[in-house]
């Protein structure tokens, strides 16, 4: 072999060396956001996306891949390559509440990996001040009275889902039955709902509420967690009694594909450590009524596999079951 040849080869032995233990990551990173613009999950991910784009070194590319709430773009990152170059900003909505409503779901839990959950976002019932319900048994009393209806971001999500959980925590026994639901298009709409009449109440993510409790247009009645939340001077689902109300909780995630492996996901525990305790990103989310608690992926997964068998419980129970 000429020299020519043999140091050709050896740039090529180099070269291939060199590209295989090149460290994670060499390029932008995609990042998918399963819902659209302005909502809970675009504000977590956007917010967050500077701090931790800093931490990670590269750019993220945020996209918005919508439809069929949350599961075209969580079945994107389900099937992209398992390499960290294509993450998902996963939800509760995509992640907890459609597993257990819909029963064609094209993927199931097992199809990702988290590396964490680290926002909560509490939820919060409330109501118009013209209605003159001021409490939860206020609440109850109308409902056995007749003609309480509820608003949500559409028939299957969260809104729907925490409307009946939180009425049949508080004894109502039939709440499909009992009340009216009224679907509207998108969390701000079923706000809008309640402030003009059109529905009664609704308990939606308190971060999207916020500014409507604070300039008076909204009352709220309480909040679901064990502690209280900034800006809502309510009791909480622990004060009332009602603990099992604590995994009616918003939560947004980062989740990759399955088999997404250990060195990755642990960069990403790193990445994501620093990330949440930028100054700027805790001052934005606290405003918004957001609680910010990293978990562990370990805690992660235990955590929305909890909420998961909670809901599926509560769906089996009233037939809440959505085909197709």
């Amino acid at each position: 072999m000429s020299l020519k040849s043999m140091s050709a080869v050896c740039a090529l032995s180099l070269g291939l060396a060199g590209a295989a233990f090149a460290e994670y990551p060499e390029r932008p990173i995609n990042m998918v956001i399963p819902y659209g613009a302005g909502g809970a999950t675009d504000i977590s991910a956007r917010t967050i996306a500077e701090p931790l784009g800093a931490a990670v070194g590269k750019p993220l590319v945020m996209a918005n891949v919508t439809g069929a709430g949350g599961a075209t773009g969580s079945v994107a990152v389900q099937n992209a390559k398992e390499d960290g170059y294509t993450m998902l900003f996963a939800r509760v909505g995509s992640h907890s509440v459609n597993p257990a409503m819909k029963a064609t779901l094209p993927y199931g839990l097992d199809d990702f990996r988290f590396v964490t959950v680290y926002e909560i976002n509490p939820v919060a019932c409330a109501v118009s001040p013209s209605s003159g319900i001021t409490s939860m048994d206020d609440l109850v009393a109308k409902v056995n009275e007749g003609g309480v209806t509820y608003s949500s971001s559409g028939v299957g999500s969260l809104l729907h889902l925490a409307a009946v959980m939180v009425l049949k925590e508080f004894g109502v026994e039939e709440p499909l039955t009992q009340t009216t639901h009224i679907p509207q298009k998108g969390g701000g709409a079923a706000a809008t709902a309640v402030l003009n009449g059109t529905a009664t109440f609704l308990c939606t993510n308190s971060s999207a509420i916020s500014g409507f409790v604070a300039n008076k247009q909204l009352v709220p009645l309480m909040v679901t967690t064990a502690e209280p939340v900034a800006g809502f001077d309510v009791p909480t689902a622990a004060d009332l009694g009602k603990p099992a109300l604590h995994q009616l909780v918003g939560w947004t995630g980062i989740a990759g594909p399955d088999g997404l492996p250990d060195d990755v996901a642990d960069k990403w525990g790193a990445w994501m450590a620093t990330a949440t305790k930028d100054e700027g990103f805790l001052s934005k989310m606290t405003e918004r009524g957001s609680v910010i608690e990293l978990m562990s992926p370990e805690d992660a997964n235990a955590f929305i596999e909890g909420q998961y068998n909670t809901f599926r419980k509560l769906v089996d129970e009233l037939g809440m079951r959505i085909e197709g």
